[in-house]
């Protein structure tokens, strides 16, 4: 089933702020400038919108939310022959925090409700966004588009970016619920076991000529089964209520809070557990989780923990892979990890990281592993520094041609 930007937005405007927008040591008015291209979305009638507010930030400490309410209104209603329209905001933490520059996006989201969203100036946020809404760059005024009638898919990346502002799909797959309640019943199981299940249902997918493709496959099968099977458990623990007469708020909160936890750990469990798979089946030798230095544990060491700490072992024929579902900040996690090898490796399925992240990695000698069919989102300059995981492959395939090793099961 495609899923179409216009599921979530009918519209958008994407601008860069100025100072007077958004510093309040000059200016009061809580208004934001160049908008005359929003009457192509919100109309000429004065209107009111409740409106969510996200700033969103490479440091996942730092995100902010906060819900208020936008105006939209001619200034100068009651003038013949002009007209003056204004988009008032009322006061909120997340454009208090915002900066001159940094990049804001108004996107309708419902008959009457907004979004706006804040990403700081070359920020990988704010590289996601502007991929996600088609836009090169922006400038001082709203460049506003109307979604309404588009259908294209959004694909892995756009689900992914969607899912940091908080706008998850529902989206199930009804044809699988039957074998998934025959097979699990309503309980979670262990993240391997269903990532071997999920495998099992994917079919087309050739996990040595295209491994970038089959990983992509895999992953959003399982995401898509996950939820299918998530949806039955949950809506069972909403039914019975929460707490002795059904209505206890902390209980509520501790299962929205157990049902996010869950999400993120599956999440990462599954890209280690599929991505282990695919090194097996392509003759990969590796370690997974083994102990190095300091008790750091990296994710995959090749050819293998025992080489790793075998004293005479060409160093040059190590390499280690750490594994990020998303990177933002968190990629310099590796850069301590197994000190014998220099040149790590980091494979994540972050979309669109910035310029100035990829030049960072690259000076820190951290080479950036992603999925091909997510080149796409990267400029082209940058694609060029990327490697793909089938290029990941062959450079670890490469320099096991030059030793000779039993495989290592771990």
């Amino acid at each position: 089933m495609a899923s179409p930007l216009s599921r979530f937005f009918s519209g958008v405007g994407v601008k860069r702020l100025s100072q007077v927008e958004v510093a309040p040591d000059a200016s009061n008015q809580h208004e934001f400038n160049g908008i005359n291209e929003f009457r192509s979305i919100f109309g000429s009638e004065k209107r009111k919108f409740e409106t969510k507010f996200i700033f969103l930030s490479d440091d996942e400490d730092k995100l902010l939310e906060a819900n208020g309410f936008m105006t939209w209104y001619d200034a100068r209603e009651n003038h013949p022959t002009r007209t003056e329209f204004r988009l008032y905001y009322s006061s909120n933490e997340v454009l208090a925090s915002a900066n001159s520059n940094d990049l804001v996006v108004v996107g309708k989201t419902g008959a009457d409700q907004l979004a706006v969203i804040v990403a700081p100036q070359n920020s990988t946020s704010e590289k996601q966004l502007l991929w996600l809404f088609g836009m090169e760059e922006a400038a001082n005024k709203f460049m506003v588009r109307d979604l309404t009638g588009d259908k294209r898919d959004m694909g892995f990346a756009g689900r992914y970016i969607l899912s940091s502002l908080g706008m998850e799909q529902d989206e199930t797959a009804p044809d699988f619920l039957d074998e998934l309640l025959y097979k699990f019943g309503k309980v979670f199981p262990t993240t391997k076991e269903f990532s071997a299940y999920a495998r099992s249902t994917v079919k087309y997918v050739s996990p040595v000529e295209e491994p970038d493709e089959t990983l992509m496959a895999w992953l959003e099968r399982e995401e898509l089964l996950f939820k299918t099977l998530e949806k039955v458990i949950v809506k069972d623990q909403l039914v019975k209520g929460f707490g002795p007469d059904g209505t206890d708020v902390e209980e509520f909160i501790k299962l929205s809070l157990s049902i996010q936890n869950r999400r993120k750990a599956r999440a990462g469990f599954s890209f280690e557990n599929n991505i282990a798979i695919l090194f097996s089946l392509n003759r990969v030798h590796y370690s997974h989780g083994a102990v190095t230095e300091r008790n750091n544990k990296p994710d995959f060491v090749f050819p293998g923990i025992r080489y790793y700490h075998e004293a005479g072992f060409n160093p040059e024929l190590l390499t280690m892979l750490g594994l990020k579902t998303t990177a933002k900040d968190r990629w310099r996690q590796v850069l301590s990890e197994a000190a014998k090898i220099p040149n790590k490796h980091l494979i994540t399925l972050e979309p669109s990281i910035s310029r100035n992240q990829t030049e960072e990695m690259k000076a820190n000698n951290l080479q950036l592993v992603i999925p091909a069919p997510l080149f796409g989102t990267y400029s082209a300059e940058q694609q060029k520094g990327l490697m793909s995981l089938r290029g990941f492959i062959d450079l670890v395939n490469g320099r096991q041609n030059h030793y000779s090793a039993t495989p290592l099961l771990f």
